[in-house]
C-alpha cells in the first residue's frame, strides 16, 4: 500500500510538472503577445543586425519581450537573424512572430522619376531601401560597370527607367543597379530597337533625346510633336538649340542642381559644355535627366510634320506654338518675350 502511494504521488507530481511545463510552453509560444492597436506593425532589420537589435525593435510592439526571447531561442531564430522588412500582425503569438521574422521578408515598392544626376537618384533610392546614398552613388558611377556596358560617366543614368519596381528592403546597392540593368535590357524590346534603328539612333541616343523632350514639355500628348521637331532638325543638320540642355550645362558647371532658371539669356548660350546644343551639334552625350517612358516612346513614335521651331504658348500654358519657318517662329517668340517681361521674369 505504501509503495502504491509513493508511485501515485510520483505520477501526480509528474503530471503536475508536465502540466506546468505544457502551460509554460503554451504561454511562451501560443498566447497573443502584441501590444499595438493597428492591424499591422513593420520592423526593418538591417542585414548586419544581431538578435539584440531585433529585440530592441520589437520591444515597443510586444507585451512580454522575455517570452518572445525564450521562443526565439527555442526555435533557434536568435542564431539566424535575417535582414529585411517584416510585418507583425495584431494578435500574433510568439511562434507566429518568429516564423514571420524567419521567412516573411516583404517586398517594397521602389519608385523614382526624373532625377538629373546619379547622386540625386541615389538619394531618392536610399529613402526606400536599406542601402545608403553613398553606396548607391558608388554603384551607379562605378567605372568598370559603365565600361562593361560601353557607357561613359555622362551616361550613368541610362539604365534607370522611371517606374515602380518591387525589391526587398535589404537589397544591396549593386543588386539594385544590376536589376535596373536587367529591366533596361527588357525595356528595349525588338519593336523598340527596330524603331530606334529606323530613326538612325542607338538606344542611348534615344534616351538622351527623350530627356530633352521630357524637359521641354510636361504634356505627354505634346511630346511626340516636340520629338518630331528635334528629329526634323537632326535630319537637316541643324543644331538642336534646346534650352533645357543649356540649363543642365549651367547646373553641371556650378554643381548646384537646385538652381531654378525660368529664362535662358543670350549669355547663357555661350557656356562651354558638350551639353550646350546651341554650340555643339547632334544629341547631347548623355541624358540631362531620366525621361519618362512617355518621352522615350515619343521619340520612337514621333509625330510626322514639318515644324522646325516651337516656343511656349502664353495662351495655353504648358503647351507650345509650333512653326515651320523662322519668320513665323520669331513672331511667336515676340509674344512669349512680351509675356516674360510683363511677368518680370528676368532669370
Amino acid at each position: 500500500m505504501y509503495l502504491k502511494r509513493i508511485l501515485l504521488t510520483v505520477v501526480l507530481l509528474g503530471l503536475l510538472i508536465g502540466g506546468l511545463f505544457s502551460a509554460m510552453v503554451y504561454r511562451t509560444l501560443f498566447i497573443s503577445n502584441t501590444v499595438f492597436s493597428n492591424d499591422e506593425a513593420y520592423v526593418f532589420i538591417p542585414s548586419d543586425a544581431d538578435f539584440d537589435e531585433v529585440k530592441e525593435q520589437l520591444q515597443p510592439l510586444l507585451k512580454n519581450l522575455s517570452t518572445f526571447e525564450t521562443a526565439a531561442r527555442r526555435k533557434r531564430y536568435s542564431e539566424n537573424v535575417k535582414g529585411g522588412k517584416y510585418a507583425i500582425t495584431k494578435g500574433m503569438n510568439n511562434n507566429d512572430i518568429v516564423n514571420a521574422l524567419r521567412s516573411g521578408n516583404i517586398p517594397v515598392r521602389v519608385s523614382f522619376n526624373n532625377q538629373e544626376t546619379p547622386a540625386l537618384l541615389a538619394g531618392r533610392i536610399s529613402s526606400q531601401v536599406e542601402a545608403d546614398s553613398l553606396t548607391l552613388f558608388q554603384a551607379f558611377s562605378d567605372k568598370d560597370f559603365l565600361k562593361a556596358q560601353g557607357w561613359t560617366p555622362d551616361q550613368a543614368l541610362l539604365p534607370y527607367i522611371p517606374n515602380s519596381y518591387e525589391f526587398y528592403w535589404n537589397t544591396s546597392a549593386t543588386t539594385f543597379r544590376d536589376r535596373m540593368l536587367a529591366e533596361y535590357t527588357k525595356f528595349w524590346t525588338d519593336a523598340r530597337l527596330d524603331k530606334a534603328r529606323s530613326l538612325g539612333l542607338s538606344p542611348e541616343q534615344v534616351i538622351a533625346l527623350a530627356s530633352v523632350v521630357h524637359k521641354e514639355t510636361a504634356k505627354a500628348d505634346e511630346r511626340p510633336r516636340v520629338a518630331g521637331v528635334y528629329l526634323n532638325r537632326l535630319k537637316k543638320g541643324m543644331l538642336l538649340q534646346a534650352d533645357p540642355t543649356v540649363i543642365f550645362a549651367i547646373k553641371k558647371e556650378t554643381g548646384n542642381y537646385d538652381t531654378i532658371i525660368k529664362r535662358v539669356l543670350y549669355r547663357d548660350l555661350e557656356i562651354e559644355s558638350p551639353f550646350n546644343t546651341y554650340k555643339y551639334p547632334g544629341i547631347p552625350p548623355g541624358p540631362i535627366a531620366m525621361p519618362d517612358i512617355s518621352a522615350i516612346d515619343a521619340v520612337l513614335n514621333p509625330e510626322k510634320h514639318k515644324y522646325l521651331y516651337f516656343v511656349a504658348d502664353t495662351e495655353n500654358f504648358g503647351y507650345h506654338k509650333f512653326a515651320e519657318t523662322l519668320g513665323q517662329h520669331n513672331r511667336n517668340k515676340e509674344q512669349y518675350v512680351r509675356w516674360l517681361n510683363a511677368q518680370k521674369i528676368r532669370r
